[in-house]
């Protein structure tokens, strides 16, 4: 779950020369229309900062505008359903965590097949997970947070972006590691979570970094306990990971991308990979990244579905070992 290997991955491969010539025609006139891009989450998240734009310079580049439509609910997985039962002609795409794909499947019951309902088609990036404590909660430490949450059990409140999500097993693994108790309040993504943080509605959340998180930590309205990652978050290089804590179970990390409905054209996948990859590499996209400390990846299709593959097997046995239920 730790993604070092990420940091160094190798440029997509060419579509073979034997593909199928009906395929080549269809990449060729695509696209012809707009593309629509479903946000399995909330507005006002990482993925909607650094995937707004990115769908703005796609859309330039493809010349057809890529229109982003958010539709929350249940850790990603109604969205990731939209874009399953879609026509799979490469006018519907998901922008989203993997989450729905290799963490859900081994929670709930889904209605579709990750593993032939979606296609991988580019990954965006990952980015590390910030431990926040709001103007709720009393304490100024991660230290200080459990030995709150085990002094009085079940009083500390402890927001993420969804049942089933990566907050959601970093949560449990916490408590399961450190012996603290506490409350799981899921929302159905980041944006809502930040406000009602504001407000002091819950002691600690969970989120990935992105402009309206790191303005709130410079304020001092949100203080950072902790993070995660292979290593210390750039920007935050104060902040411990979890595995320098004593809780590496935890350490985990968000891994955002695009997917397709799973009988999408292969060669409308590896146009749609090729033109990501080149705005991955735009200044202006690097930089955004970089400001808040996400990491862009790159990666062919089916690389990109390999680690999907892998990352499930992962999920499965980190799950089945710590015995997490919903």
């Amino acid at each position: 779950m730790q993604r070092r290997q990420f940091l160094s991955l190798s440029a997509i491969s060419a579509i073979s020369a034997s593909a199928a010539p009906g395929l080549v025609r269809a990449a060729d006139a695509y696209p012809a229309k707009p593309i629509r891009v479903v946000i399995p989450y909330a507005a006002g998240g990482v993925t909607d900062s650094v995937g707004r734009k990115l769908c703005e310079n796609l859309g330039k580049a493809l010349g057809q505008a890529l229109v982003v439509d958010n539709k929350a609910g249940a850790g990603g997985t109604l969205g990731m359903g939209d874009v399953a039962r879609a026509t799979a002609d490469g006018y519907t795409l998901a922008l989203s965590a993997i989450s729905p794909l290799t963490l859900s499947p081994h929670l709930m019951k889904l209605p579709y097949d990750p593993a032939t309902s979606i296609a991988a088609v580019a990954p965006m990036m990952y980015s590390p997970v910030y431990v926040l404590a709001t103007p709720a909660f009393s304490g100024k430490s991660w230290e200080d947070l459990i030995a709150q949450a085990k002094a009085k059990p079940e009083t500390i409140r402890f927001a993420t972006s969804g049942i089933g999500s990566v907050g959601h097993i970093m949560l449990e693994q916490i408590q399961a590691k450190t012996g603290a108790k506490m409350i799981h309040v899921p929302y159905k993504g980041v944006g809502q979570t930040v406000n009602d943080a504001v407000g002091g509605h819950f002691e600690i959340m969970l989120g990935n970094p992105f402009g309206t998180i790191n303005g709130l930590l410079q304020q001092g309205t949100l203080r950072l306990l902790a993070t995660t990652g292979p290593q210390r978050a750039p920007n935050q290089p104060q902040a411990k990971t979890l595995a320098e804590l004593g809780v590496p179970e935890a350490n985990l990390t968000s891994l955002f991308g695009f997917m397709a409905p799973g009988k999408t054209p292969p060669a409308i996948i590896a146009q749609l990979a090729k033109a990501i990859q080149t705005q991955l590499d735009e200044p202006g996209i690097q930089e955004l990244m970089r400001s808040t400390d996400n990491v862009p990846l790159k990666m062919s299709p089916t690389e990109f579905a390999e680690l999907l593959r892998k990352e499930s097997a992962a999920n499965a046995k980190i799950i089945a070992q710590a015995g997490i239920k919903l």
